[in-house]
């Protein structure tokens, strides 16, 4: 089983704290994991930004519109017990509960709209109801990876228009980016020979030069198939070479992918969508337009 949506947790939670005793949130992850039979990964997965798993996520964005709809209370730090009036909703036996259920009380709608420019809870599309079951944090992050999957296709449709200098200038750029190639005058020189619309160069995998990476590039539009990587790795046998990165435009076949999983080598292969979130990363070809800083409460400067 999935982790549920934010809102599908409203019902258990609630549900859960009308013991009346006190708990934590760390009490209620428990509490859902063995009330939903949840795996191991269910309860490792984590929000995109990699900073909290997705469950206590889902769990603390319920307890807090809980806490606004005051039928949860706050009894100390991170724990909380539930309200009379949350009681009082348990004792109708709701067979579900929602973001619409807590718009009854005036406390949770004055929090709700002063977040929202629109009621969008009333509209019953499929598209918006999805966004109802996401938490603040899901929804900033689904929105932040459409903006960058849009940019990406962007990027690689303009790497596709330039020609095959400014290709290989874009090329030279990521690598020293990334922290390869030595220098970009290194780096510069190393890959500064084009061919078949790509480039084939030696660059330094360190400033000193301590290892050397062999580079092919090919600006295709076509799938990058298992003949072309084995006549790259002929490549790096004949230079006697131990790693080397083979990057496209386009994408890689599933046969190209298994062929170098078991090499005495080490290949990479970065296929165009990697190469444009490559460029993103380390910001060749994009300009910073907006920071959003979000910030949460430090509890421990409230410690006594």
């Amino acid at each position: 089983m999935t982790v549920p949506t934010f809102q599908e947790l409203f019902l258990p939670i609630l549900t859960y704290a009308g013991d009346q005793q006190e708990h934590s949130k760390n009490d209620v992850a428990d509490h859902i994991c063995e009330l939903l039979n949840l795996s191991s990964e269910d309860i490792a997965e984590m929000l995109p930004s990699g900073r909290q798993t997705t469950l206590l996520n889902r769990i603390a964005w319920t307890t807090t519109y809980f806490r606004k709809a005051l039928l949860l209370e706050s009894v100390g730090r991170g724990r909380f017990r539930i309200t009379e009036r949350g009681l009082q909703l348990l004792a109708t036996n709701p067979q579900t509960l929602n973001v619409r259920t807590l718009k009854q009380f005036p406390e949770f709608q004055a929090f709700h709209q002063s977040g929202s420019s629109q009621d969008s809870d009333e509209i019953l599309t499929d598209s918006v109801m999805s966004l109802a079951d996401e938490t603040p944090e899901e929804r900033l992050e689904s929105s932040y990876q459409s903006l960058r999957k849009v940019l990406a296709e962007q990027l690689l449709q303009r790497v596709m228009e330039a020609s095959p200098n400014f290709f290989e200038q874009l090329v030279v750029d990521v690598i020293v980016a990334m922290g390869y190639g030595g220098s970009r005058a290194d780096a510069g020189k190393a890959i500064g020979q084009s061919g078949d619309e790509g480039i084939d160069g030696v660059v330094k995998e360190d400033r000193l030069g301590l290892d050397l990476i062999y580079l092919q590039a090919k600006r295709w539009s076509n799938p990058v198939g298992r003949p072309h990587v084995q006549n790259f790795v002929g490549s790096l046998v004949g230079k006697s070479a131990h790693k080397g990165v083979m990057l496209t435009t386009s994408r890689f076949t599933d046969e190209a992918k298994q062929f170098v999983k078991h090499l005495p080598q080490k290949v990479v292969l970065i296929d165009g969508e990697e190469l444009a979130n490559l460029m993103i990363e380390f910001n060749v070809g994009v300009a910073l337009t907006t920071t959003y800083t979000v910030k949460k409460m430090d509890s421990d400067y409230f410690d006594e």
